[in-house]
This record gives structure tokens, C-alpha cells and sequence, in this order.
């Protein structure tokens, strides 16, 4: 006869704790349940902790030059002491700058090639303007920049305040020069003669326009003899004299001549080379003109 398995009988209760009671041997209260099993919170990650590793010792160099500044000795491939760092073999100190080199932008220091061209270009321009200066100082120059300001400025007329003449034929004033007519003249018995304006004040004579002969119309222009040269002497404030010679075609009505000449004061003219001056006849100018910078 069988006998069957028999079960294991349930663990018996164990009653609540009383308070003030001791726990049971087995860390259980004699009379209450076991602690509940609460949740267990994730734990945070913890970085580790660096590891310090000593540094070797700076081996002593056995030879080589000792710093100018603490003493240490370095090997002699080195450029800076291995202490503090000071140049072992300073180049020699840099000369000191010329005066011009002081002056912006030339003492502009500059670095792989930056800014070369700027101060290429300043120095190009000084060098422009000093030669410009130069240019203008000398004759030449000044005599250009007159001439431009002539040009810009314009011509205007001015009717001197005197006139006289070395010599002169009855009837023929050397004032007929100046009434602005063609057909009256100043009558000169031969070459030779002289006719002088003087201004009120200097002027700059920019030109001269002269009407030769006795008149405008070709008939009476060839009844008189006519200077087909003509001696511009000028005077300046200063004293200072110009010389100009004109030459003049042989036909009738007016002629303009430049001249460009600063601070005139009096203007002297000589006829000479007539032209159709035979017995009876005397050298005729009809008209001259005077135009100062405007």
C-alpha cells in the first residue's frame, strides 16, 4: 500500500510586535510582518577622479652658457632659457630710426607686405608735388601757371592813362590810337618813331590787337606807308623790362598779339620794317588795344 506525498503545512503567522518588544532571533518581530520592499531610486553616475601623474625633474644641462638673467645653465641648442625664458642670444639692438621715418604714415610698420603699396603710393605722391613745386618756382613753371590763369580768367580791355610819342605829323595825334576808330591814325614821319602808354596802376598784359596803316578799307590803307614790325618794350613796377618783337601782315584791319606779361606799367612801341613809305607818304598806325587779365 501507497502512501501519498504529503504537502508542506504553510508557515504559521507571525503575530505583530508589540511596542517596546524585542525583535525575534531571526531579525523578524515576534508579531508583525516583514518591512515592505520599497523602490529603489537610479543610481547617479560618478566622474571618475583624475589621476596625477608626477612630473620628472628638470635633468641639469652639465654644460653650456649660463642665462644673463638668473644664472641657469642651458644646453646650447636653446634659444630661451628653460627658467625664465629670457633670450639666451639677443641680435643686436636695431638702429635708431632717420627723422622722416617718425613722420606718418613712413613710420607705419608693416608686416608681410601689408600696407607696402599705401605708403608706395604716398611717397610717390610727395615726391609728385614736391616736383610740381619745384617746376612752378622756376621760370618756366611760373610762366605756365600764368598762362593757365589767363586762360581761365579772361581778357578784359583797359585804355591806358597817357600816351605820348617821339615824333608825330600834323593832324595825326598819337591820341587817334586810342579813340576807337580804324579810319584816324597816328602819322610817324619816318621808322624809327616811338609811341608809350602808361597805366594807372600795374596790370597783367595778357594781350595787344593793333589795326596797321591809315584805315581799315584797303585803298586808304595802302595811300600810307606801314610798319610790318613792330618792338613791344615793356616796364614793370619793379623795373623790370620785356622785349617782344610783332610782326604783322601787310593787310588792313586788326591784329591780335599775346603777351602775357605780369605788373605792367608802361608799354613802349617802335615801328619799324614800313612797308609803302615812298616821298610824301609817313607811316600810319590806325589802332591799338590793350586787354589785361580779367
Amino acid at each position: 500500500m501507497s502512501v501519498p506525498p504529503q504537502r508542506p503545512a504553510p508557515p504559521a503567522a507571525v503575530p505583530p510586535r508589540r511596542p517596546g518588544e524585542a525583535p525575534a532571533e531571526d531579525g523578524t518581530s515576534a508579531d508583525s510582518d516583514p518591512a515592505p520592499v520599497r523602490p529603489v531610486l537610479p543610481g547617479r553616475p560618478v566622474a571618475p577622479r583624475p589621476v596625477v601623474r608626477p612630473l620628472p625633474e628638470p635633468e641639469e644641462a652639465e654644460e653650456g652658457e649660463p642665462c644673463p638673467n638668473c644664472g641657469t645653465l642651458n644646453p646650447p641648442d636653446r634659444r630661451f632659457c628653460r627658467r625664465c625664458a629670457t633670450p639666451l642670444n639677443p641680435g643686436p639692438a636695431r638702429a635708431a630710426l632717420p627723422w622722416w621715418r617718425t613722420i606718418w604714415p613712413f613710420s607705419r610698420r608693416v608686416r608681410a607686405g601689408s600696407g607696402r603699396f599705401t605708403r608706395l603710393l604716398v611717397i610717390l605722391l610727395v615726391v609728385a608735388v614736391l616736383a610740381v613745386g619745384v617746376f612752378f618756382a622756376l621760370p618756366a613753371g611760373r610762366g605756365l601757371f600764368e598762362d593757365t590763369k589767363d586762360k581761365l580768367d579772361g581778357a578784359k580791355p583797359i585804355r591806358p592813362a597817357h600816351t605820348t610819342a617821339s615824333a608825330q605829323v600834323p593832324g595825326h595825334p598819337a591820341a587817334n590810337t586810342l579813340d576807337g576808330l580804324n579810319n584816324r591814325y597816328w602819322g610817324a614821319p619816318s621808322a624809327g618813331a616811338t609811341i608809350t602808354y602808361t597805366f594807372a596802376k600795374p596790370i597783367r598784359l595778357v594781350d595787344v590787337i593793333i589795326t596797321n596803316g591809315a584805315s581799315a578799307t584797303l585803298k586808304d590803307y595802302q595811300a600810307e606807308g606801314r610798319a610790318l614790325t613792330i618792338d613791344l618794350d615793356t616796364t614793370a613796377a619793379g623795373g623790370a623790362t620785356h622785349h617782344q618783337e610783332l610782326t604783322l601782315d601787310d593787310r588792313p584791319g586788326d591784329q591780335t598779339f599775346t603777351t602775357g606779361i605780369s605788373d605792367v606799367t608802361t608799354v613802349r612801341l617802335t615801328l619799324r620794317a614800313p612797308a609803302g613809305l615812298t616821298k610824301g607818304r609817313h607811316v600810319a598806325l590806325a589802332e591799338v588795344e590793350f586787354f589785361r587779365r580779367g
